[in-house]
């Protein structure tokens, strides 16, 4: 299994939270009632995930370095 530091996105929601990984090839989603839920729920999708299909799900070619959330207003 990849030793390579993998980034996870943990957005919280009125009813849950959710978490999914950036650089990884596929669709990986975890969730639970609480942050620490999700990330745990991720942490096992993106390992079974990696299991089934291969470390090529990662993407090593172009890493993800750092990770930011902006938010903007657009004009109507």
């Amino acid at each position: 299994m990849s030793r390579q530091p993998i980034k996870i996105v943990v957005e919280k929601h009125p009813d849950g939270y959710i978490a999914y990984p950036l650089g990884v090839t596929g669709g990986v989603v975890g969730q639970g009632d609480t942050y620490e839920e999700a990330l745990a729920d991720a942490k096992s999708a993106i390992s079974f995930h990696i299991e089934t299909f291969g470390e090529s799900v990662l993407k090593d070619d172009s890493p993800v370095l750092e990770a930011f959330v902006a938010e903007t207003v657009l004009a109507d």
